[in-house]
């Protein structure tokens, strides 16, 4: 992009500038420290130019918006033509209590909805189970059954809204409940449009919310992703997802990499099972966090884009342009939110959530200032809100597209973080893949150690923590925090005993039958499993029929 000799000229003149201007202000002042870093740990200069990018090629490593290689976004008018889908992450306790908290979301100008499901629940239990002791709606929503999905949804219009479903190892159950809510609504499958999580490689990286081993698994999600492309056009079968990735430790650029391998791997499967790229990979989608450094984290983004597009071009050959895109789900980084001054919390999502806005992404979530400290309560959550709304409406971000495109500090920065993505796809590779490197324990350790660093830095205050370790104080909390009804486990209890006695048990044994034949051969299980849900079979008798028949993942230890 840039002419040789202009480049040589600049390059004198830089040095002067150093052996000069530069030499004489630190003479008189030295800097406040000997090196600068991303949080990531990534060294940053002290001055970015076009010397950085002298090799980049416009049209290869750029292009413009809606157009190959997408660095600068994936649509032509960018949030011009459509802002980004502004979607709260909120569920807690009862499916009735969580059922009124998406309501308020609505009302308040929400665009989609996003389900957290409460641990039994992504574990594959139902609340009653042992296993499930004093683990209900402490991190989302009990749903054992179809009858608390419809209570979930009652009164909201699944045809007409967009719907995210963060489940994992029991995504597909989860799935076939919703399918089958929106059946007794009379809304066609063809017609539902929203997002499944169901990314079981980052859970056995990172999040540690696995049941089954990996081949089950990936087995297990191709049968979503196939039935999926025949029956539900308008879903995303699968988010893969660097969020749990990074809130475990990693820096962005292991984010990326590790979740782009993921997202390859799940592209292998898929071709292995007989599918068309050009059929699957449009309902393909991401979801990265953005975590406090600002500029680093727009260069992931970035990067993001631009890598998908190649491998999806020249790697797997897929020839449908709408293949090559990259949408993504961002979400601001819970694990940087402190419980310390939970008031500095807004600033940390204002700031992150730019990042996201400035990176391009299709959809946003912003952590509540109180997450660290509880569930969010309706005040927290409605200034999460009202954030994604100030930055849309009135910081003037969302007029142009890829506003930061051209600094020679971004694009420097999204070159790096991209050729760092690349050497991981090699070491990966090297190892013998995706799941070999699971079972060796390669991704485990990697984040392990930049969690290590980073959690070193901290404690030595060469990180500073505001309200953490910096201008810390010892004032007491004083924002509203939720409390949920205490007789909510009660109800749901009493709720999955009057299911039990009411409901056909030879439908149900049929149904249970039917799936364990299907998961003894190597049928899609979606029919099954959707067969079961009408039936009205709780999540651990799905669950239980699917442990019996490929047992239960235990993980190496990673020394």
């Amino acid at each position: 992009m840039f002419d040789q000799a202009k480049l040589d000229k600049l390059r004198r003149a830089q040095q002067r500038w150093a052996d000069t201007t530069l030499q004489q202000t630190t003479d008189r002042k030295p800097e406040r420290r000997p090196t600068f870093s991303t949080i990531s740990g990534r060294p940053v200069k002290r001055i970015y130019t076009p010397l950085d990018i002298a090799d980049q090629s416009y049209p290869r490593d750029l292009g413009l918006p809606g157009e190959y290689p997408y660095t600068r976004g994936v649509h032509a008018t960018g949030y011009r033509g459509k802002l980004w889908t502004m979607r709260m992450f909120a569920g807690f306790g009862t499916a009735e209590e969580t059922n009124q908290r998406y309501k308020y979301l609505l009302e308040q100008g929400n665009m989609g909805l996003s389900v957290a499901f409460d641990l039994p629940t992504l574990m594959g239990y139902d609340t009653d189970a042992p296993e499930a002791l004093g683990e209900f709606g402490k991190c989302g929503v009990a749903v054992s059954s179809l009858r608390d999905m419809e209570i979930l949804f009652d009164g909201i219009p699944l045809g007409e809204v967009s719907t995210s479903m963060t489940i994992n190892s029991p995504a597909a159950m989860l799935w076939a409940f919703y399918i089958a809510t929106a059946e007794k609504q009379g809304v066609p499958m063809a017609k539902l449009r929203g997002t499944l999580q169901n990314d079981i490689l980052k859970e056995y990286q990172a999040q540690k919310e696995y049941i089954f081993p990996p081949e089950p698994s990936m087995r297990l999600v191709t049968d979503t992703i196939e039935y999926g492309t025949r029956h539900l056009p308008q879903w995303n079968t699968i988010s893969i997802s660097g969020y749990h990735i990074r809130e475990a430790g990693a820096t962005a650029a292991q984010e990326l990499a590790f979740t782009l391998a993921n997202g390859l791997e799940y592209v292998r499967w898929a071709q292995r099972r007989g599918l068309d790229v050009d059929e699957f990979a449009p309902r393909l989608s991401f979801f990265f966090n953005v975590h406090n450094d600002f500029f680093e984290e727009i260069a992931k983004l970035r990067a993001a884009r631009r890598i998908w597009a190649r491998e999806m071009k020249e790697t797997f050959g897929a020839k449908n342009p709408r293949a090559w895109l990259m949408r993504f789900h961002t979400q601001t980084a819970g694990v940087s939110l402190a419980a310390q001054q939970p008031e500095n919390n807004v600033v940390r999502v204002a700031i992150q959530a730019l990042a996201a806005v400035l990176g391009g992404a299709q959809s946003l979530h912003t952590n509540s200032m109180d997450e660290a400290l509880a569930l969010p309560s309706e005040y927290a959550v409605t200034v999460a809100m009202r954030t994604q709304q100030i930055i849309a409406h009135e910081s003037g971000v969302a007029n142009t597209l890829d506003p930061l495109g051209g600094s020679y500090f971004v694009e420097k920065l999204t070159d790096d973080i991209e050729e760092e993505a690349y050497d991981y796809f090699r070491r990966v590779e090297d190892l013998g893949g995706v799941l070999a490197c699971v079972d060796n324990g390669f991704f485990q350790q990697e984040i392990a150690d930049s969690s290590a660093r980073f959690q070193q830095e901290v404690e030595a205050g060469e990180r500073l923590i505001v309200g953490v370790n910096a201008y810390a104080n010892d004032e007491a909390v004083r924002i509203p925090l939720l409390e949920m009804d205490p007789q909510g486990y009660e109800r749901q209890v009493a709720r999955l005993d009057d299911l039990r006695a009411s409901r056909d048990p030879d439908a149900v044994q049929r149904a249970l039958d039917g799936l364990r034949s299907a998961a003894e051969g190597d049928e899609n299980m979606m029919p099954c499993i959707i067969a079961a849900a009408r039936a009205y079979a709780t999540l651990s008798e799905i669950t239980d029929v699917l442990r019996e028949v490929f047992g239960e993942y235990q993980e190496r230890q990673v020394i």
